[in-house]
């Protein structure tokens, strides 16, 4: 065997090597599973607190923080928020955003799923509320100003629709009125505009602020490499993102009190958290400049996201204004990119697309199409997988002539084999002579499966990352390509409405599913139609390959197995029609039958 075919071989082996390590070290994260958000085990903070930012004003500002009692934030009165895809309240108390649910999610497929809440208020356990505010300027009393206790009065409205917005308005009795206007659409979009009279004989200088607060990690944090989550950035143009477990590495910052991350002010950009689905995101007015800040106040266990506007001066007998967003919802790719076009810059990226965006976003892009088309998305995996095929023919046609070729020069291989015995430098240069007198390349063979490996991986972070593939059915008991295959020999591969063993347990592992078995099968089938090395070890390691990734690929997302299958047994059509269309003539399990099977035997014997 020549050097090249042996390393290809290696380096195939090697490959099936790093990903089963890969699997033992990162197992697939669970699918998803009913999660009650106010679990009563879980303590609620004893006091909600949220800095007021360190806006970009004065260095002798005060910027002080403020204490919330649990209690207060009980009382305060609320303001209902009701649409077609989200309900909750907002609270008058700071005139917080603090209280959302998406009407079109629940946490899981069974018959106890509830509605996903993504936003909490200060004294729940996991809390998370957007406020917006303004800050106090040099030679501004503080006080001056509202802050996250101020209690608002409800100016106008009574339920916050997409028709419907709402009027806060609070007066400080010294002459200035602070007025906030509340609308959202149709999907997950606040749009928040302050406004500040100011009726008194001085002027005052204050700057607009939002911030996104969050008590704690989330408690239903995947912690798996292939996916981010925490904080989120757009700035001048360039995508940033920050772990969880990051920001607690953040410098300290006296004047803000808290560790902090400050970026470069922008024109165009957001800032916020992520989670695996689901994102709330300040999104101030775009070609406004504003600073982006990350904040760990260790003291209390919370981060923070800030958006900070220049201080602006309201003269007497003027008014002020400023107008931002706010992004909280599910990371729809059809609701992001509509916010792209309406002029939120580079808003599709908070999906996270990974390294190869280059390359999971048009795969993403096919997959939805098709999905829109068809209607399923299991079959709509299948249609990208023909698609795929069918784009890659060219380059397979090649591949399988040469592997064609290749299985017709077995017989006189092993005949080398045997006459060189024990020469490897005898044996390599018999072959180097035959592939050479029969123009057959053994490198071609590799090709189609190297093109699969980037196809493969992006498909996957697909899979995993996308929300158009959460709960995602199929056909049966496939009810969520993003989950695990749900039947095995307990439940008599779906037919019984009974529960499976636990995924990622060893029972699992061991009585698998029928995708998973039918990925084995497929492989097996599919590899028969190539030649088998000659080396006996190498032999072995590819017998054993199509059941061992039966086995590892059991406990990945079903719409990745679903691909995986049609990819085989597509592979497999096309390189047996091409067989035979070159005169080879392999029954269903890949061995040669009529005449290239007389034409070996006469060649063994020679």
């Amino acid at each position: 065997m020549d050097d090249q075919n042996k390393n290809l071989i290696i380096a195939t082996a090697l490959s099936f090597v790093v990903i089963l390590v890969w699997f033992v070290l990162f197992p697939p994260p669970e699918p998803d599973v009913t999660v009650d958000n106010a679990v009563t085990s879980q303590t609620a903070p004893a006091e909600g607190s949220l800095a007021t930012p360190p806006a970009d004003i004065p260095s002798d500002a005060t910027s002080a923080t403020t204490e919330t009692a649990p209690s207060a934030i009980a009382s305060a009165p609320r303001v209902p928020i009701e649409t077609a895809r989200v309900s909750g309240s907002l609270s008058l108390l700071g005139g917080r955003i603090d209280d959302l649910s998406l009407n079109d999610y629940e946490t899981s497929l069974e018959d106890d799923g509830t509605i996903v809440e993504i936003l909490f208020p200060a004294n729940e356990p996991n809390a998370q509320y957007a406020l917006h505010g303004w800050a106090a300027a040099a030679g501004v009393d503080p006080t001056a100003v509202p802050g996250p206790n101020t209690l608002w009065q409800l100016a106008s409205g009574e339920t916050l629709g997409v028709d419907t917005p709402v009027t806060l308005r609070w007066d400080n009795g010294a002459g200035l009125l602070f007025t906030k206007e509340i609308a959202i659409d149709s999907d997950f979009m606040f749009t928040i505009t302050q406004s500040v009279q100011n009726n008194s004989d001085a002027a005052a200088s204050m700057a607009p602020y939002a911030v996104l607060a969050r008590h704690g990690i989330p408690p239903d944090l995947k912690n798996f490499f292939i996916l981010h989550e925490g904080v989120v950035a757009m700035t001048d143009g360039e995508y940033s993102e920050i772990d969880w477990d990051k920001m607690p590495e953040f410098e300290f910052n006296q004047r803000a009190g808290a560790r902090t991350e400050e970026r470069n002010i922008t024109e165009n950009g957001w800032i916020g958290f992520t989670d695996h689905y689901w994102m709330s995101v300040l999104v101030p007015i775009q070609g406004t400049a504003f600073k982006s800040v990350a904040k760990y106040d260790e003291r209390r266990d919370i981060y923070q996201t800030e958006a900070v506007s220049p201080v602006q001066t309201v003269a007497p007998g003027a008014t002020i204004m400023n107008t931002t967003q706010f992004f909280a919802g599910a990371k729809e790719w059809d609701v992001l990119k509509a916010y792209e076009e309406a002029g939120v810059y580079n808003f599709i990226d908070a999906i996270d697309w990974g390294w190869f965006s280059f390359f999971t976003k048009p795969i993403f892009w096919l997959l939805h199409q098709f999905n829109i088309l068809i209607g399923n998305m299991g079959i709509a995996i299948i249609a990208l997988t023909l698609f795929i095929k069918a784009l890659l023919f060219p380059l397979a046609y090649k591949s399988y002539v040469s592997m064609a070729k290749m299985k017709e020069l077995q017989p006189k291989m092993e005949k080398l084999k045997e006459s060189a015995g024990d020469d490897k430098q005898k044996l390599q240069q018999g072959m180097m002579a035959l592939y050479k007198k029969e123009k057959v390349n053994p490198a071609a063979g590799c090709l189609p499966i190297l093109m699969q490996i980037p196809i493969f991986f992006s498909l996957y972070k697909v899979i995993f990352v996308t929300i158009e593939l959460r709960h995602a059915p199929f056909f049966g008991p496939f009810q969520d390509l993003s989950a695990p295959d749900p039947t095995s020999i307990f439940n008599f591969y779906g037919l019984f409405p009974w529960g499976t063993p636990e995924v990622g347990s060893i029972m699992a592992l061991v009585f698998i599913g029928i995708l998973p078995l039918l990925l084995g099968i497929s492989m097996w089938l599919q590899q028969k139609l190539n030649p088998a090395p000659t080396d006996p070890t190498q032999q072995m390691i590819f017998a054993w390959m199509p059941w061992v990734f039966m086995f590892m690929l059991g406990g990945f997302a079903s719409g990745l197995v679903v691909y995986w299958i049609a990819n085989n047994t597509i592979t497999f059509t096309q390189q047996y029609l091409i067989m035979r269309s070159q005169g080879y003539k392999p029954d269903l399990l890949g061995n040669m039958t009529g005449a290239f099977r007389k034409k070996a035997k006469a060649e063994t014997k020679k």
